[in-house]
């Protein structure tokens, strides 16, 4: 699947926070305060979407309403993997290494990191 654009992704946000088919105008109204777009440019963005398989219309009704055709869940699984092997080599094991590295990770959270992964210990592969 093609990235979506930084704008793109707000729109995706709205969409995941209501979970249910919304009209452009509900969307607009999503993004306030975030974004100060007039309606064509967002049905813009909502047609690039819709090429890219994130976003359904239904236009049964005299109302298009848009719906994720993507959960949160599922796009971030896509960007994590992806974002391992743009940067490195497909290891989280290097990532978190550069992270401690750089001290940008903390202490505590490398505590939450090693608590987690003690938890996997012993499952059978799931």
């Amino acid at each position: 699947m093609k990235k979506l654009s930084d704008s793109e992704f707000e729109i995706m946000k709205v969409l995941w926070e209501r979970n249910a088919p919304m009209t452009s105008n509900e969307i607009l109204m999503g993004l306030k305060g975030r974004y100060d777009w007039k309606l064509a440019a967002l049905m813009t963005l909502l047609a690039r979407m819709a090429d890219k398989g994130y976003v359904s219309c239904d236009r049964s009704t005299r109302t298009n309403y848009y719906a994720a055709l993507i959960s949160q869940k599922e796009y971030q699984v896509q960007e994590s993997r992806s974002f391992l092997e743009k940067l490195y080599d497909n290891s989280a094991a290097k990532m978190i290494a550069q992270l401690c590295k750089t001290n940008s990770i903390s202490p505590k959270e490398i505590a939450e990191l090693r608590e987690y992964l003690n938890s996997l210990e012993g499952r059978d592969g799931e």
